[in-house]
This record gives structure tokens, C-alpha cells and sequence, in this order.
């Protein structure tokens, strides 16, 4: 027979606390004030670099499953596909080796012709290729997570691209990954400038992975369906003579004082999974710090990027600059 249960042995069906509201009340408070300290001091950039380390692991296993079909894929593939994809690749190969000749001409042609202009732009660029770990799947937010990090010299505001254009530019990086914005995100801005005929502009992302705005161009501006926006360099942070997008729409509205520009992306934002990461001009990057979650652009805004690419509103180009007064000669 079992002795009695004493009070001292009793466990209590309830357990006082603090009540639910208020716990939640609490850490609530808590959230706040840690996101305002990150935000304003940006004191908890060690912690967000353990938490991605820390994290990297399970982005690697998410990508197995992906890496593995694409490893059945080629490996199941047909005898005859392979012929074939062998017979087309040679002769990819020999068409870009007869054109690399030419590009090797012309580099050397225009290395000799910037030592005579004494010009300070050089064509050597060091470049790292990288591979997406994850993809931002916010419709408004257009970030991916690269497998390379601050141990590979990947550095805040470094542009990356990919075999046929810009992508976007990197945001935060942690020792062994980084975070990029693309260049249809939203609080995106990008100083271009269309190829045929020099005229500067602004690409702003829309959100859509197949749009970009360009605003404040005139209705008399000289902009096309078909022309090509390419870098211009004056942001800063991306080298010049990049493919960004193709005009696709111009309308003019005569009640509107600009025309409404869309601009297709060169880059295939939705289906590559390895992009270039670019060192411009041996790593002459802006040192200001950039919030993980305060908007980015290559400008702070809009307005902003038209005062500093020097676009005028009405439609010309180019911002007129005012000649500097005389000198007066003091009579002797």
C-alpha cells in the first residue's frame, strides 16, 4: 500500500506568473528597442554575422535537393543529347574564340590609346563567381543570399551581374555569406545612360522581375523602343559601359510633362543561379555603412539621382551650369 501524499509533495495545477499579456507586452517592447539600437548604432552587426554562420549550414541543405536533380538530369541524360550539345558547344566554342581575337585587338588598341590620353580608367577587373543560397520570396522585396561572404573580400555596395547584364549590388555580408538587392526592387536606383546616344538617365525598380521605370525624361527627349541603357558610372558604385535594360514602352502623354519609359532588364533576375561578383577600380567603394533594412540605392532617392547624374526635368539631358563671373583687374 502506497503512504499518503503529503502537502509538501503536491504539485500545484497552476503555475503563477506574469500573465500572458503582459510577457507578450514585454517582448514586444524588447523587439523595439533591439531594432531601433540596430537600426540608429548598428551595434548588433556581430550578432546578425553569428546568426548567418550559424545559419549557413541548413541554406547548404536547401540547395542540395536542387544541385541533386540538376546532377540526375545530366547524368540520365540521353547519348544523343550529349552529340548534340557537343557538336553545338564546339562550335559556340570556335565562333567566341574567332571574336575573342578581335576583343583582344581591340583591348590592346584601346590600353594604348588611354596611356596616350593619360586616362585613369583601366579594363582589368577582378572577378568572383557566386551561387544563390536563397531567394527573398517578399513580391516587393527583390533580395537573393550568395554563397560568398566577407572571407572571399566581398565588401557592402559591390555590384554583381550576370553573363548579360547588371543584377544588383550587395547590401550585407556575413563572414561566409552575403545578401544583394536587385535592381527591380523598389527602393532601387541606378544612374544609366542610353548607348546610342549618350542621354543619362535614372532606372528605377517597380517591383515586377521583367519592368524598370525611367523617369524624368521629357516628351521630346530622344529615347526609342529598342535602345539599350548601359551603366553610366556616375553612381559610384557601378562601373561604366554595363548592359542594364532595353527600352520596351515610350508614350507621351500631352498632358504629362515627362513620357513614361519602361525598360525591360538585360539580366535573367528569375533564372540564373551563379552571378559575377565585380572589384571596380581596386576596390574604390563608398565607406558609408549601409542598414540591413533601410531602402538601398545606388542614390538616396530619386530626386537625389537626378541631381547627381545631372538630368534636367525638361527633357535636354544635361544640367546647364552657370559660367564663373569675370575677373576684375584692380588698376595699379
Amino acid at each position: 500500500m502506497k503512504p499518503p501524499i503529503t502537502h509538501g509533495q503536491m504539485k500545484p495545477l497552476f503555475i503563477h506568473g506574469p500573465s500572458v499579456n503582459l510577457r507578450l507586452f514585454f517582448f514586444v517592447i524588447l523587439s523595439i528597442v533591439l531594432m531601433a539600437i540596430d537600426h540608429r548604432l548598428h551595434q548588433l552587426e556581430a550578432l546578425r554575422a553569428t546568426l548567418a554562420t550559424a545559419v549557413y549550414p541548413v541554406q547548404y541543405l536547401a540547395t542540395i535537393p536542387a544541385s541533386l536533380d540538376k546532377w540526375l538530369t545530366e547524368s540520365l541524360s540521353s547519348r544523343k543529347n550529349l552529340t548534340n550539345d557537343r557538336v553545338r558547344l564546339a562550335e559556340e566554342n570556335l565562333l567566341l574564340k574567332g571574336q575573342l581575337q578581335k576583343f583582344a585587338a581591340l583591348e590592346t588598341e584601346n590600353m594604348r590609346l588611354r596611356e596616350l590620353l593619360q586616362s585613369s580608367q583601366k579594363l582589368k577587373t577582378r572577378m568572383l563567381i557566386a551561387e544563390l543560397l536563397a531567394v527573398d520570396m517578399d513580391p516587393f522585396r527583390h533580395k537573393i543570399t550568395l554563397n560568398k561572404g566577407a572571407r572571399y573580400g566581398v565588401v557592402e555596395g559591390q555590384p554583381l551581374l550576370d553573363s548579360t547584364g547588371i543584377v544588383g549590388q550587395i547590401v550585407h555580408v556575413s563572414p561566409l555569406t552575403s545578401t544583394a538587392l536587385l535592381i527591380t526592387d523598389p527602393s532601387h536606383a541606378l544612374p544609366v545612360q542610353i548607348n546610342r546616344n549618350g542621354l543619362r538617365a535614372i532606372a528605377i525598380g517597380t517591383g515586377s522581375f521583367n519592368r524598370l521605370d525611367v523617369p524624368y525624361l521629357s516628351k521630346n527627349a530622344d529615347v526609342q523602343v529598342g535602345d539599350l541603357l548601359i551603366t553610366s558610372g556616375l553612381g559610384g558604385r557601378f562601373p561604366p559601359d554595363y548592359p542594364v535594360a532595353k527600352i520596351i514602352s515610350v508614350e507621351r502623354d500631352p498632358g504629362q510633362p515627362f513620357a513614361k519609359v519602361s525598360a525591360e532588364p538585360s539580366a535573367r533576375l528569375e533564372r540564373s543561379r551563379e552571378v559575377l561578383l565585380i572589384w571596380p577600380e581596386k576596390n574604390k567603394l563608398p565607406d558609408a555603412p549601409v542598414a540591413a533594412d533601410a531602402p538601398v540605392a545606388t542614390t538616396e532617392s530619386p530626386a537625389d539621382a537626378q541631381a547627381e547624374t545631372g538630368l534636367d526635368p525638361g527633357g535636354i539631358g544635361f544640367t546647364p551650369v552657370a559660367p564663373a563671373p569675370p575677373l576684375k583687374r584692380t588698376p595699379s
